[in-house]
């Protein structure tokens, strides 16, 4: 069977995120390697980009991101990647910014754009940068015109997101939290009276607390206001009324993604129903919730659905994948017949491709974690060589959706394996929460039970494990390395090397988040580094604002010459451009070369 080419992983770089729509047209951002585009949809002339040359649309609160457009049926606001300004455009004229220039570039950053209903203002996050490196994160308001400067309406927390006017605008409901606490921790939802000028009166706590994560804030058609909670150790969805909150769609599943960006909505208003994605382990699927409170699952060839949902009249648009499909926009509509708005076809058979399976591993204390097992599509007596894969960011997971970098090793004889370490969504409040203060510790050694597992049940050679880690998992690959004898090889892409010195330059969003998971039990790189004695691979963007080169390279200078820095001089936290996916690509199957060379088979 062929490999999967190093070429053709590389030219699937464009993403599809933050749909958005405005009776049945359709608009997306449209991740490409040169930059992010929004596209518009209609039936009659399909997709086009929306905004002239020169303006992508991104905001750079909390450096992810989201929230950064807003469509109605005749204009359109945005952030523009360049300066952070609010743009309107409208009628084909070239987009006008409706926000003052900053003092330095960047200064002011804008995220989560609403209108305030019966008023021509607009409502949204606004994040400052002051000259002496303070960050302040408000609510404002501000004229659609731009004729005034943006007045604050809300401020005092940490951070903010999600302002929601109710239908008639008389009220708004907003998202905030403090430090050290994540969104995903702890943070409150509140409710007050607005008036037209952003005035707010009868302020309420609907709900929250420092032991509660809630989000997307809702008012349905008729102004009830719905939320997302965990208090049931589960993010389930439930409706406030009367001061009292009840409960609409709730069980042992996820009706929520970790707002690791603004803009999330996983439920959406269709007529008189709900529909809903609930998420279990790597798994999504997509629910209608009837008026009478019974909920039926929609039959879809998707197993993964991005935490966008947004009704198209009386149809439903959603961004889905599979193990056999990269993703894509799709239109459901009521007969549940699907439209594919997007080609995300690169030609290949699905049955070239490795298949994932869920699998449940024990760990070395007692408890369970979880993962997907890509077989080798190589044939052999033997157990193959083994590459896990620890998921970006620690409250991430891995999605049951085509992953062509696992499909490009598996496809070479690797079986991959991705972990989903304590710490990851999908499985409730209690097994994300299992991070904390143990980054570091109990997912290196997930990590490491996971290939022994896999050995002792014959799917896998021990002797001749890898792990790869992106990001925040670039720590937990360093970790493994250091205090795991089950590794012999490591690859570490954008890495956080020391979590101290990157808490201290961090972004305010995730400044104390490393304490929080840390609290100084989990395993720290020692300055001389001497305790990681295997080849490891370091791939890092030479403009990367999340963590910054400086770090790599003082980690290199402690190791013991066995580890390799590629810098990526062009890239930035994520590898966008196909040439620059493809040389990675290239040096970590080069990298990996070193499992059969070093093993006496």
């Amino acid at each position: 069977m062929s490999p999967i080419p190093a070429e053709l992983v590389a030219r699937a770089t464009v993403s599809y995120d933050a749909l958005q729509t405005v009776g049945e047209t359709v608009y997306w951002i449209e991740g490409r390697p040169d930059g992010d585009v929004l596209v518009r949809w209609t039936a009659s002339d399909g997709s086009l980009d929306v905004l002239p040359e020169g303006f992508h649309v991104a905001s750079y609160v909390h450096e992810y991101g989201g929230g950064a457009y807003l469509a109605t049926e005749r204009d359109l606001w945005f952030c523009n990647a360049d300066d952070q300004r609010i743009y309107h455009a409208s009628g084909g004229r070239q987009p006008v910014p409706v926000t003052p220039a900053p003092a330095s570039p960047g200064a002011l950053r804008y995220a989560d754009l609403r209108l305030l209903p019966g008023t021509d203002k607009l409502i949204c996050v606004r994040e400052r940068h002051e000259d002496d490196g303070a960050v302040h994160n408000e609510l404002v308001i501000l004229p659609v015109d731009g004729s005034a400067d943006p007045k604050v309406i809300v401020s005092g927390d940490d951070f903010y997101m999600s302002p929601e006017p109710s239908p008639d605008g008389k009220r708004l409901a907003w998202v905030s939290w403090n430090a050290p606490l994540m969104p995903w921790d702890g943070s409150w939802l509140w409710v007050a009276d607005i008036q037209s000028d952003g005035i707010l009166t009868d302020l309420r706590l609907v709900a929250g607390g420092e032991d509660e994560s809630v989000c997307q804030p809702q008012w349905s058609p008729d102004g009830v206001l719905h939320l997302v909670s965990d208090r049931s150790g589960w993010w389930n969805l439930y409706a406030w009324r009367d001061g009292r909150l009840d409960p609409v769609i709730t069980g042992e599943f996820e009706v929520a993604a970790a707002p690791w960006e603004f803009g999330y909505r996983t439920y959406a208003f269709r007529n008189t129903q709900i529909m809903a994605v609930i998420q279990q382990g790597p798994e999504h699927h997509l629910v209608t919730r009837h008026p009478d409170g019974s909920l039926e699952p929609v039959v879809l060839p998707y197993t993964s659905i991005k935490p966008y949902l947004a009704p198209a009249g009386q149809k439903l648009t959603f961004i889905g994948s599979s193990p056999t499909k990269l993703p894509m926009v799709v239109l459901s509509h009521l007969d549940d017949s699907i439209q594919e708005l997007t080609t995300n076809d690169l030609g290949i058979d699905p049955a070239s491709l490795a298949q994932p399976e869920r699998f449940v591993f024990p760990t070395r204390d007692g408890h369970e974690a979880y993962g997907l097992y890509y077989p080798s599509m190589s044939e052999s007596d033997q157990p193959p060589p083994l590459l896990v894969r620890a998921h970006p960011g620690p409250t991430a997971n891995w999605p049951l959706r085509l992953d062509l970098h696992a499909q490009y090793f598996a496809s070479r004889g690797f079986a991959v394996a991705d972990i989903d370490y304590r710490g990851s969504t999908g499985y409730g409040r209690a097994y994300r929460l299992g991070l904390r203060g143990r980054w570091g510790t109990v997912d290196a050694t997930d990590c490491a039970d996971a290939a022994l597992y896999l050995a002792s049940v014959g799917c896998a050679d021990h002797r001749r494990a890898a792990i790869w880690g992106a990001s925040a998992s670039g720590y937990t690959v360093l970790c493994a390395l250091a205090t795991t004898d089950v590794f012999i090889a490591g690859i570490a892409r954008s890495v956080m090397p020391d979590l101290k010195t990157w808490g201290r330059a961090a972004p305010k969003f995730q400044a104390h988040h490393a304490e929080l998971l840390h609290s100084g039990q989990s395993y720290e790189v020692s300055e001389s580094g001497a305790e990681i004695r295997r080849p490891l691979l370091l791939i890092h963007g030479g403009k990367d604002r999340v963590t910054p080169i400086g770090q790599v390279r003082s980690l290199v200078k402690r190791l013991d010459g066995t580890s390799r820095l590629i810098t990526v001089s062009r890239a930035g936290h994520i590898l966008r451009r196909p040439s620059e996916v493809q040389r990675a690509l290239f040096m970590e199957l080069e990298h990996l070369r070193l499992i059969d060379r070093s093993v006496d088979r």
